[in-house]
């Protein structure tokens, strides 16, 4: 079988991985090591996030095309966006995977979609991948076209089966956004006239999360399959960089990096990976493996929580962290920045 059709089986195959979990009405915030649930997302799925206008977090629902403001106190949630392009009921990624403000604007991010499963996924594609202007609760306008970009300037020096690529993250920066190619090992630099180049290419590190200090871009790398410990890392580079420095590193298939409190890094591992094929790359990690890890001052990493379900991404809000999972759910951690945990 070829390692195109080996994917494309082990992507439809994950479906079956995917357990929503049921509502749940929001305790308060878990303390170290001890996660607590703050709000699950209606339909069952989640991915990116932000922190928006009023504090509140705003994350995607990638299966229906929906955005969703989520009180960070009470769990309270308010439809905030739909309408966008939904994911391949096939795959457990793809559609809405990222949100991002410039004051009171959102932005979405939008990969892996289309009408005709597995087709449109091994197509180019034009006007459908991309930096979506969120305009009203039901109207948007696509203001960047990532997917023309990465089919007319493909990577090179590794294989891959989806020519528009899988853009994982974005973030603001500099009156554009950063974005993250988690397939085609690259970050743009995407301006909001619709300006999309490469910032950074790498080799097949996976780049997933982003945080931006200044001048100092940070980067979440998941790593290669099988998404080992010592691949999994947050490395740093400023624009115009050719390489990046690694930062810390130990959290298997890391997917998120966020700056807390004393500019302290932290990690978020989606935990261990039991394939060690490639045709697994894409899936997620096993069930109830990941953590929230923070990064120590000589290159190692701390868990903060364990046990995490399939984790997707980051916000640190205060001293409390908020965690994403690929079913909807968000945790709440308490005391992050503390002493070591047992």
């Amino acid at each position: 079988m070829s390692t195109r059709r080996r994917l494309l089986v082990a992507a439809v195959a994950l479906v079956a991985m995917i357990v929503p979990l049921a509502a749940s009405a929001a305790p308060p915030a878990g303390g170290p090591g001890h996660p607590a649930l703050l709000a699950t997302l209606p339909g069952g799925a989640g991915s990116g996030s932000a922190i928006g206008p009023g504090g509140a977090l705003y994350v995607p629902q990638p299966a229906t095309g929906e955005i969703w403001r989520v009180d960070p106190k009470s769990g309270d949630q308010t439809l905030y966006a739909s309408g966008l392009p939904r994911r391949f009921a096939e795959l457990p990624f793809g559609g809405v995977m990222d949100v991002g403000f410039y004051g009171s604007t959102a932005y979405a991010l939008v990969s892996v979609v289309g009408s005709t499963f597995p087709a449109d996924l091994v197509a180019c594609q034009s006007g459908l991948i991309g930096i979506y202007r969120i305009n009203g609760l039901s109207n948007s306008t696509l203001v960047a076209d990532i997917g023309s970009f990465a089919c007319s300037n493909p990577p090179t020096g590794f294989p891959f089966v989806v020519p528009t690529g899988v853009e994982y993250a974005l973030e603001p920066f500099r009156g554009g956004f950063l974005v993250t190619d988690g397939h085609h090992n690259r970050v743009y630099r995407v301006t909001l006239d619709g300006t999309v180049a490469e910032l950074i290419a790498f080799g097949d590190v996976v780049p997933t999360g982003l945080e931006v200090h200044g001048n100092t871009i940070y980067l979440a790398e998941a790593g290669p399959v099988p998404h080992l410990p010592q691949t999994g890392k947050i490395v740093s580079f400023e624009p115009g960089s050719a390489t990046a420095a690694t930062v810390a590193s130990g959290a298997r298939l890391a997917v998120d990096v966020e700056m807390g409190r004393g500019q302290t890094l932290f990690a978020l591992s989606q935990g261990h990976f039991g394939c060690d094929d490639p045709a697994c790359a894409g899936a997620p990690a096993d069930s109830g493996t990941g953590a929230l890890m923070r990064a120590n001052a000589n290159g190692s990493m701390m868990t903060i929580a364990d046990e995490l379900d399939r984790p997707t991404s980051l916000e640190i809000i205060g001293n409390t962290a908020y965690v994403i999972t690929l079913d909807g759910a968000i945790w709440t951690v308490d005391g992050i920045a503390g002493p070591p945990y047992g």
